[in-house]
C-alpha cells in the first residue's frame, strides 16, 4: 500500500455504483480511472452526473476493451439484475485474466468462498490464477453484519449456546418490481409463492453466512433449515416498487437456520417491511435498518447496530432514502478493501484471508 493512488474502476452506476464512483473520486489514495455503464444512453455522460448530478470530468464507457486499457489495479463490480449470479461469471473472467483485481458486492453467494456454485468458483480462481490477481466479494448483509460481526463478537465468548442474527429493514424505498414482488412476494395474496420461497432459495442467499459462522466456531451442522413467513398490510402503501394494495403481503420474514444434534444453534433472519406498522408482532429495529446480534452463552452478548446518513452529498447519493446507511456501507466494504486486495497474494479471497479493511484516508473533521 504505497504512496502512488491505486487506479481503479467501477462496473455499474447503480446505487452502490455511484456511491463507489464518489467514494473513488474523493480518495487520495484511490484514482477514479474508467466507468463501464450497460445503457447506450448513458455512454458518453460524466460519470460524476450519473452517480448523484455532481460532474467529475470522466465520461462513462460501455467499451469493456476501453476500460482493460486504462490497466486499472482493480474493478469495483456493482452490476444489477436478474442475471447477477451466473451471468456475472464471464465478466470476472475477462476482467481477472486480463491481471486486473475485482472487488463485487453483486455476487453475495461468493462472500464466503466454500459457499459458492464449484463451477463458479473454479473458473474465478483459474482466472486469477492466470491474471495473478483476485477476486474478493462483500457486502453489508451478508458480509459484515450478520457474519463478520457475530464471529468478531464470539471473540468475548467463554461459551456459545446460539447465535441469532437479524436484519429489521424498511425497504420502502428499494424500487426494483421483479425482486419485490415476484422476488419476495409484497403487493401478492398470502398464498402466492414468490421465488424466495422456492426450495433452496433462501439457501443459496444465507446459507454463506451461516456455514461461516458454523466453520468458524468449530461447528459442524446436521441440517441447513429455511423459513418463511407473509404478513398483510391493513392499508395500501404507495412505495418505489409500485402500489401494495391493502390485504397483501406488507412484509416478510426469512430465516435460515443451523442445526445441530436438533438444536437451532444459527439463526440468520430477515424481516424486511414495506411500511413500518405492518407485522408489529415481528422483531422491530430503532433505525430504518437494524442488525441484531444475540448470542447466549456465557456471557449472553446483544449488540445493534444502526446505519444512518445525515449529508447526503458527503454520502455520494442522489437522494435520502430509509436505506441509504446501509447502501453507503455496502459499497465501503469493498471500497475499503482496494488496497488490502490489490496487496494480497493472488486467488479467491474470503474475509479471512485479508487483515481488516479499515480505510487509511477517510478521516473527515466533523
Amino acid at each position: 500500500m504505497g504512496s502512488t493512488p491505486l487506479k481503479v474502476a467501477v462496473w455499474g452506476t447503480g446505487g452502490i455504483g455511484s456511491i463507489s464512483i464518489h467514494t473513488i473520486h474523493e480518495r487520495p489514495d484511490l484514482d477514479l480511472v474508467g466507468v463501464w455503464v450497460y445503457t447506450d444512453a448513458k455512454v458518453g455522460r460524466d460519470a460524476g452526473e450519473l452517480a448523484n448530478g455532481t460532474p467529475i470530468g470522466l465520461a462513462a464507457t460501455n467499451d469493456v476493451d476501453a476500460i482493460l486499457a486504462l490497466q486499472p489495479d482493480c474493478v469495483v463490480y456493482a452490476a444489477m439484475g436478474p442475471e447477477r449470479e451466473a451471468g456475472v461469471v464471464p465478466d470476472y473472467v475477462r476482467i481477472l485474466e486480463a491481471g486486473v483485481n475485482v472487488v463485487s458486492t453483486t455476487s453475495t453467494s461468493a462472500i464466503y468462498p466454500p459457499n459458492y456454485d464449484a463451477d463458479h468458483h473454479a473458473r474465478v480462481s483459474a482466472a486469477a490464477k492466470v491474471g495473478g490477481v483476485s477476486f474478493y466479494a462483500s457486502g453489508i448483509e451478508p458480509g459484515f453484519a450478520a457474519d463478520q460481526l457475530p464471529v468478531l463478537l464470539a471473540t468475548q465468548s467463554g461459551v456459545v449456546s446460539r447465535v441469532y442474527a437479524t436484519e429489521m429493514a424498511l425497504y420502502d424505498d428499494y424500487p426494483v418490481e421483479f425482486i419485490m414482488k415476484d422476488g419476495l412476494g409484497f403487493g401478492r395474496p398470502l398464498d402466492f409463492e414468490p421465488g424466495i420461497a422456492t426450495p433452496g432459495a433462501i439457501r443459496a442467499s444465507w446459507a454463506g453466512p451461516v456455514r461461516y459462522i458454523a466453520d468458524s466456531l468449530g461447528i459442524e451442522l446436521d441440517d441447513i433449515a429455511e423459513r418463511f413467513e407473509m404478513a398483510a398490510t391493513d392499508e395500501t402503501l404507495e412505495v418505489a416498487c409500485g402500489t401494495i394494495p391493502a390485504g397483501t403481503c406488507g412484509a416478510v420474514r426469512i430465516q435460515c437456520v443451523g442445526i445441530v444434534g436438533g438444536n437451532e444453534a444459527i439463526i440468520v433472519e430477515h424481516v424486511t417491511r414495506m411500511g413500518p406498522k405492518v407485522a408489529p408482532e415481528w422483531p422491530i429495529g430503532d433505525f430504518p435498518i437494524t442488525y441484531r446480534i444475540e448470542i447466549d452463552g456465557e456471557p449472553g452478548i446483544r449488540c445493534e447496530m444502526g446505519l444512518t446518513v445525515d449529508d447526503v452529498a458527503e454520502a455520494g447519493i442522489a437522494e435520502m432514502s430509509s436505506g441509504a446507511g446501509a447502501m453507503v456501507a455496502t459499497a465501503m466494504r469493498v471500497v475499503n478493501a482496494i488496497p488490502y486486495v490489490v496487496a494480497a497474494e493472488s486467488g479467491f479471497l474470503g474475509a479471512d484471508d485479508l487483515p481488516l479493511t479499515v480505510p487509511k484516508t477517510a478521516y473527515r473533521p466533523a
